[in-house]
């Protein structure tokens, strides 16, 4: 469970094919590697943290991974929900809610 719900998207700039796939899995087993749980989605990554730090240690080492592949430029967005109310809480949970109310 966690106070933060998160979602990356990492946009390599000048690659030379359209496809982006290699970079995100290059991201992705980076944070992998480091045990950061995350769910990958068609349009950006979904992850949890219990503060700002553990989010911003997981963008670093996610475009660190990118930059390693040779990308000269890298554009980052983040999205944070921070709920005080509902500090233990997962991803799922939004996704359930809102399912809820479409019954």
């Amino acid at each position: 469970m966690a106070r933060f719900i998160w979602s990356l998207v990492i946009t390599p700039i000048g690659t030379k094919d359209t496809s982006l796939s290699k970079f995100v899995a290059a991201a992705l087993g980076a944070l992998k590697e480091k045990g950061i749980k995350f769910e990958l989605t068609p349009m950006a990554t979904i992850l949890e943290a219990n503060s700002l730090d553990e989010i911003f240690s997981a963008v670093k080492v996610a475009h660190e991974a990118v930059l390693k592949m040779g990308v000269k430029r890298v554009v980052i967005s983040i999205n944070i929900d921070d709920r005080l109310d509902k500090i233990e809480r997962k991803a799922q949970d939004k996704v359930e809610s809102v399912m809820e109310k479409l019954k």
